[in-house]
């Protein structure tokens, strides 16, 4: 059983580690558009087409499920992927409902790129969470530089934790206790927000999509009789770039994954 993942570059891999976690086993073709990264500053109409482009590749390889591992994609055209997709689709967004669980102050920080905050999905579902949790004020920013910072590997570097420190000091000074990291290529640069913010909660989503890709594909209950320890499959990585880039980029950012 194969499943695929998506995302506008090397951001998804820390949704991949999530999945090889749970479901150590799972074969996994990854498909990053890194001809276009970042989606970030792009217009909806060109986010929409291109997730559709390279959701349309993965299909192409008799996928049981798809996961669109790029908060930017999940916002602009997740319902038109999975009204066309012969298969599970699973997005990831924001996780505004932990954060607000997680915050003691009453502030929870967003990170995300400028198109997730822009967009409709998000507003939605900032709209529901603060109905649910109208004591808490979420601050958004959007992290400028980041997603260029991973795609480089420039994850833990003097410019890397000086481009984190100026998106994250505006949100500590707001009185935010927990940030929340939406887009999948921010948990890359943990490290970083970690020496800027110590002892603030950091909520990404990875862990919650693949439980959530295990309870679609029903396969909780073989994966629980996975030996501990059990070899993980590879995970096949294309890209509408230069793959030999991303193989590179995917060795230093999941050192213990084989790919080809």
């Amino acid at each position: 059983m194969t499943i695929g993942v998506f995302d506008s570059g090397a951001g998804g891999l820390s949704v991949v580690a999530a999945i090889r976690a749970l479901l150590p086993e799972q074969e996994i073709v990854y498909f990053a558009d890194t001809a276009f990264v970042p989606y970030g500053s792009r217009s909806d109409g060109e986010i929409l087409e291109r997730t559709r482009l390279c959701c349309a590749r993965l299909l192409e390889h008799d996928i049981r499920a798809l996961v669109i591992a790029c908060n930017t994609a999940t916002a602009n055209a997740i319902d038109a992927v999975r009204a066309w997709a012969p298969v599970p689709v699973i997005g990831v967004e924001p996780g505004l409902k932990p954060g607000a669980a997680a915050t003691r102050s009453g502030v929870v920080g967003v990170l995300a790129t400028a198109a997730t905050l822009a967009s409709r999905r998000y507003a939605e579902l900032l709209r529901r969470t603060r109905d649910e949790a109208p004591e808490v004020r979420f601050v958004a920013h959007a992290a400028e530089g980041w997603v260029e910072l991973v795609e480089s590997g420039r994850i833990d570097t003097p410019v890397a934790h000086e481009t984190v420190r100026a998106s994250v000091t505006p949100l500590l000074q707001a009185g935010a206790d927990t940030l929340v990291l939406g887009c999948t290529h921010y948990p890359f640069l943990r490290c970083a927000i970690e020496a800027v913010a110590p002892g603030v909660a950091i909520i990404e989503t990875g862990p919650a999509i693949a439980r959530e890709l295990a309870r679609r594909l029903r396969t909780a209950a073989r994966d629980s009789d996975t030996a501990a320890g059990a070899p993980a499959a590879r995970l096949r990585l294309e890209s509408s770039g230069d793959t030999n880039r991303l193989a590179a980029l995917a060795a230093r950012l999941l050192p213990e994954t084989e790919t080809k």
